[in-house]
């Protein structure tokens, strides 16, 4: 992917950020909303399919509630995300109906997209939405998600959603240029990276810093998002929402803004929905031999690999593998519960009958349920 591919690209996930859609927190900006419904309707009238992931909803209820501070209490959040929501959506259905395209509303949380049947219910209702022309308008359901409003942020869910629906193209939009080489609130002659691998390691020390008074993230959890988007093969572009005719500038390959290309191999759906979930129920600690093989040679983690176990986790649950460093290599589904694995941890698999008394599997995490991250 390169900015010339992007004039060809055909599914496409657009993030627009609180800033943006709430002038700056002063309620729901009229006036913007109508300028991104013409963009969005523009690239489906150009043969494009473009699925909106809009933030703003608690926004815009602080604002109808004449709060000028967003909340700390869970209650009081949950409260002004379901005042604004009926805005939201009630806003991007009246300016995109004027455009003759229908919308839907897709409320999900990361539960939804953690249970595997759920996943791919939402996967199968966003897919028939686009085949019927309709602009699917998506948002954290934030009004019953009690982790989502205090963890979660609408970049991580944009890139699931890529992920989702197998877009060739996520473009996040934020009051910024770009990513900047350096932090333009600091240094304002920073220049804009145009374009760097999404897994160059380089750019973590530039994404370093914090969101604004309204929304959840900044550059970092955006480049976290374009490297999970890069899972299904998605090139992610980040640029101002403030400039006009952004998204047509996109799909026109101009050098705006800055393009994260995907720098491996997509890797197969249910890797993904894997590699997705924002939260894991234990850690299990491996020796260096065992990261050697999950690595290079692509196998199923072994007891023997193992030398610690955190957290209380049920077989089938969702652990992380970490190396002796303590950083996350990967992370997979496991064959035994975590005092099983207490037990048999550091031993060979032809023990653990002896150790257990029964064997299920002689693997902890079989590769096909295993993801490198």
């Amino acid at each position: 992917m390169n900015r010339a591919a992007l004039r060809n690209a055909r599914r496409w996930v657009v993030k627009i950020g609180s800033a943006l859609l709430t002038a700056d927190g002063r309620g729901l900006d009229g006036a913007t909303l109508a300028r991104f419904a013409g963009e969005v309707a523009a690239l489906w009238e150009a043969g494009r399919e473009v699925v909106v992931v809009s933030s703003g909803a608690v926004a815009a209820g602080m604002s109808r509630l004449g709060w000028r501070s967003r909340p700390h209490e869970l209650h009081r959040l949950q409260a002004a995300a379901a005042v604004g929501q009926a805005a939201l959506v009630q806003a991007w259905e009246a300016h995109l109906q004027a455009r003759g395209r229908h919308t839907a509303q897709v409320l999900l949380t990361h539960a939804d997209l953690a249970d595997r049947r759920r996943y791919l219910n939402a996967r199968s209702t966003l897919r028939t939405l686009l085949a019927l022309g309709v602009v699917p308008v998506v948002n954290e359901n934030d009004t019953v998600a009690v982790d989502e409003i205090r963890l979660g942020d609408n970049d991580n869910l944009a890139a699931l959603v890529a992920n989702l629906v197998e877009a060739e193209v996520l473009v996040i939009l934020t009051d910024q240029e770009g990513l900047h080489e350096r932090d333009p609130r600091r240094d304002p002659q920073a220049p804009v990276v145009e374009e760097r691998a999404v897994g160059d390691p380089a750019l973590d020390a530039m994404a370093s810093g914090d969101g604004g008074a309204l929304g959840r993230g900044g550059m970092a959890t955006k480049l976290a998002a374009a490297r999970r988007a890069a899972r299904s093969g998605t090139a992610t572009v980040i640029a101002s929402g403030r400039r006009e005719g952004v998204l047509r500038a996109v799909a026109a390959g101009e050098r705006i803004g800055t393009l994260l290309v995907p720098d491996q191999e997509p890797v197969a759906a249910r890797k993904r929905w894997l590699a997705g979930q924002l939260r894991v129920a234990g850690r299990l600690h491996l020796d260096a031999g065992a990261v050697r093989v999950l690595r290079e040679a692509g196998r199923s983690l072994l007891p023997v690999g193992v030398h610690g176990v955190e957290g209380r986790f049920r077989r089938g649950e969702l652990v992380a593998c970490l190396d002796p460093e303590g950083r996350e290599v990967a992370r997979g589904l496991v064959n035994y519960d975590a005092d099983e694995v207490r037990r048999i941890m550091g031993q060979p698999s032809s023990r653990i009958e002896a150790i257990l008394g029964y064997v299920d599997e002689p693997e902890l995490i079989h590769r096909d349920n295993l993801v490198l991250v």
